[in-house]
């Protein structure tokens, strides 16, 4: 597997990247072991919180950085690349301030006696995480391990060494013990064998659904947990009673955010009759007009996706959603521009027997339906095979909370596209993956809860 960064904008390979070897991997997994049978992971929680305290700050100073590494690697936009930073900063800042008190002990009611649950650390930790939101994906993981006291070895993807290097020196910077937190750049095997490695005693993927059934069942075979956080095609439902203005704004930039790459976006547009004509025309037309190109410049809405191979790969999904029927109301093919550029796109007619029905749009593509009742978009919005996140636009909040409570997905915003907050837990169900991550359901996916009971007698 080669670590390496090449420009999407530009097409250039900027740098290449070693693997680490199976000697420095092994040093890597000692160390963390060692620093996780020492007091700083078992005694005092203080010294730990201070250090995400610190990363926090750390963070918001080298947020320019961020971005721009981000924009290099993979083609984030420099205000959403920003955004991202700020929103790690405020993850870090987040667990420092309340992991205290997310962490004390629960009194537990019993007739046999006095009971509480404490919690724990487990061990060392696995993180495999991809390149979408290379900073974030990494912080949700590593700032409540950081709190709960577990080390962290992780794997980023292979296009964004550089996004994977600097944090790990923001961490080191922090004030981060040697082990605490390890950037290892290794392939798909040498993880297989990391999570048999006794010393490994939890497991956290984002990405693929191939990815996350490979490590969920290498994780279970050894009897390890995992959490597993996967694809999405959330749906983005539009009623008749819904400010259509809002609407189409949070349709286009739920659409096409990070180049339309990442798992919570939105990706199917389920409208209602009577106002679908109107909404229809509005929303390709925001579409067709959004901004593309150098993802470094501050007027750019839509970047280059991150690979050619993901490029390649949304072309052919659309061209063989287009063979089985599918109508294309804008865009439907690659940009006529250096780099890996897709148009915005809008694909109308896509029945349940046409493959793309099923599958996850990860670029800049949008599915439109229209349905009669909110009977009919529960139950198209509830024929996916995942159930990752979702939007409901409604000028009637009793009613669209009823529907929120219909959908069989992990979250559900109401006036508003999908997002993510510290103190909002992350996740889905179905093929989205299982496990949460964020808020106060984060920080307890990967502790010892430890009961504690003295006899009443």
């Amino acid at each position: 597997m080669a670590y390496r960064t090449l420009n999407p904008f530009t097409e250039q390979k900027v740098q290449e990247f070693p693997e680490h070897t199976d000697a420095e991997v092994e040093a890597a997994l000692a160390k963390a072991h060692a620093l996780f049978k020492s007091d700083w992971s078992t005694g005092d929680r203080a010294p730990r919180l201070a250090i995400l305290d610190k990363l926090a700050g750390l963070i918001t100073k080298n947020r320019d950085r961020l971005a721009n590494t981000m924009a290099e690697e993979m083609g984030k936009p420099l205000l959403q690349g920003q955004m991202e930073a700020d929103l790690c900063a405020d993850i870090g800042r987040y667990y420092a301030d309340r992991a205290t008190e997310m962490l004390k002990p629960q009194p537990v009611d019993s007739n046999v006696g006095e009971g509480w649950v404490e919690f724990h650390p487990v061990g060392v930790l696995l993180a495999v995480e991809p390149w979408n939101f290379p900073i974030y994906q990494l912080i949700r993981v590593v700032a409540p391990a950081i709190a709960v006291g577990n080390p962290v070895i992780y794997k980023h993807a292979s296009i964004v060494p550089q996004c994977a290097a600097v944090f790990a020196d923001l961490v080191r910077q922090a004030g981060a013990p040697e082990g605490a937190v390890t950037n290892l750049y290794i392939s798909s095997a040498k993880v297989s064998e990391l999570i048999a490695d006794d010393r490994i005693q939890g497991v956290a993927l984002t990405g693929s659904e191939g990815a996350g059934s490979q490590v969920g069942a290498r994780a279970s075979e050894k009897l390890k947990k995992s959490t597993l956080e996967l694809g999405g095609s959330d749906v983005f439902v539009v009623l008749d009673d819904a400010d259509l203005g809002k609407a189409v704004q949070s349709a286009v930039i739920g659409r096409l955010a990070n180049a339309g790459q990442t798992c919570s976006a939105a990706k199917r547009f389920i409208v209602q009759r009577s106002i679908a004509d109107v909404f229809t025309d509005a929303f390709v037309g925001a579409m067709r007009g959004a901004t593309m190109g150098d993802p470094k410049d501050p007027q750019t809405l839509l970047g280059p996706m991150a690979s050619r191979e993901g490029l390649d790969g949304l072309s052919r999904q659309v061209e063989e959603a287009v063979a089985n029927g599918a109508t294309v109301l804008t865009g439907g093919k690659r940009a006529d521009y250096t780099g890996f550029f897709y148009e915005p796109t809008v694909l109308t007619d896509v029945s349940p027997d046409n493959p793309a029905f099923y599958q996850e749009f990860f670029g800049p593509v949008a599915q439109l339906f229209v349905v009669d009742d909110d009977d009919a978009a529960v139950a198209l919005a509830n024929d996916s095979n995942f159930g990752l996140g979702g939007s409901i636009f409604s000028a009637d909040i009793k009613r669209a909370r009823r529907m929120a409570s219909r959908i069989e997905s992990g979250m559900v915003f109401i006036n508003m596209w999908t997002t993510s907050r510290p103190e909002l837990p992350f996740g889905g169900v179905k093929r989205s993956g299982y496990g949460r991550e964020l808020g106060d359901a984060g920080i307890k996916e990967f502790v010892n809860r430890k009961l504690v009971v003295v006899s009443a007698e």
